[in-house]
């Protein structure tokens, strides 16, 4: 680390929610005073005001959000606060709060990205979005973004989850905790910023075609009924919604995309009388259609990938620290091997301090308008 410059993590698994929360800021400032952010990551299970309360942010700007599972360099956790601190004077940061985001999610993105235009200006610049990811479909807010920061500003971030209850989901802005809302973090840095995106997910068997689909709701494939065809091509024609819900964190669609890798698109929910499923995001009506599967050595293959990605991008500059958006289907195919998987990000980026969460959605838009991912690992390395 560089008095310039510097990235700290913090973790605490300690019961008092408030505890945890100054405890992990502790440990990601080690005693220094000139932290430009602090982002925290906490399961549900806590008194969210309660840890922002002890990370106690006073003037340092404050961004996060709930997870279903924290990372840190020493492996993947539950019901524990994580806090990362980017800290100098080579760091400028704006963070932009939109709330109740899904009566208009594009508008949504729009206004938090307004913060790119006040950031002090720097060589290399990003834009943070964290979103609650029950909030409708978040590719909107990815478009929203874009209208505002431009093709020129890459865009990162990942959608707050809820331990698998799939019931409520918070984002942190200051010493708030909000539903239906999206945070924007403009950072700007001296240093190179990297983005890094693979899934590990690979096609399985043949096509069908999206016949009706409205948003991200799916009533047909083949004009067939959505959910007997997911359903059959998984072997479980009579599966209920419970071993249904099992499926789904291993079996995403695919939507296929111009690089040949396919975007995998996270079955959310399905209604069992009109027999539909519900996505993360929007499904086109028209579209060819992949089921997807994986397994332990693709996964793990893609988080080798998006790490060296992410590193390449640093142009030679050492990684001084990564965060980690790593949805949590990824995490439901590794098993035991999860602690494989954030080892291999650490070595990957050369040791540096590792932060992050177990999404239900993540961004990274390097290129182009889209930019909204399931089932994917998404990194940021900052140098």
């Amino acid at each position: 680390m560089t008095s310039a410059r510097w990235v700290g993590v913090g973790r605490s698994a300690a019961a008092d929610s408030g505890t945890a929360g100054a405890v992990a800021r502790a440990d990601a400032l080690s005693g220094r005073a000139d932290a430009r952010l602090l982002i925290v990551f906490a399961s549900p299970d806590h008194d969210l005001e309660a840890v922002l309360a002890g990370v106690a942010p006073g003037d340092v700007p404050l961004v996060g959000c709930s997870s279903v599972g924290e990372i840190t360099s020493h492996g993947p956790a539950e019901r524990s606060v994580v806090v990362l601190a980017l800290g100098g004077p080579a760091f400028s940061v704006c963070t932009r709060v939109a709330t109740d985001a899904s009566s208009d999610l594009r508008a949504a993105g729009a206004d938090v990205a307004r913060c790119v235009g006040t950031v002090a200006d720097r060589p290399h610049r990003t834009l943070l979005l964290l979103s609650d990811g029950l909030s409708g479909n978040q590719q909107e807010i990815v478009r929203g973004a874009y209208d505002v920061a431009g093709a020129a500003i890459p865009l990162v971030g990942g959608c707050a989850s809820d331990d698998l209850a799939r019931k409520r989901t918070f984002v942190f802005h200051g010493g708030r905790v909000l539903r239906d809302a999206v945070v924007g973090v403009a950072l700007g840095s001296d240093a190179p910023l990297g983005i890094g995106v693979q899934h590990g997910w690979r096609r399985a068997g043949d096509p069908v075609l999206v016949t009706r689909a409205v948003g991200n709701r799916v009533y047909t494939l083949d004009d067939r009924p959505a959910l007997d065809v997911y359903l059959e091509r998984q072997g479980a024609p009579d599966a209920g919604p419970d071993e249904f819900t099992r499926l789904t964190l291993t079996h995403p669609l695919g939507l296929g995309r111009r690089s040949g890798e396919d975007y995998a698109r996270f079955v959310r929910g399905a209604d069992f009388e009109e027999r539909s499923l519900e996505c993360v995001a929007a499904v086109p009506q028209g579209a060819l259609a992949w089921f997807l599967e994986g397994d332990v050595e693709s996964v793990l293959a893609a988080t080798d990938g998006a790490c060296e990605q992410a590193v390449s991008a640093l142009g030679g500059a050492e990684p001084l620290g990564v965060i980690a958006f790593d949805c949590i289907a990824r995490r439901s195919v590794l098993g035991p091997a999860v602690e494989e998987e954030v080892a291999r990000i650490g070595a990957v980026c050369g040791g540096a301090p590792v932060a992050g969460f177990y999404t239900y959605g993540e961004i990274a838009r390097t290129r182009g308008v889209s930019g909204f991912h399931n089932q994917t690992l998404v990194v940021l390395a900052v140098a």
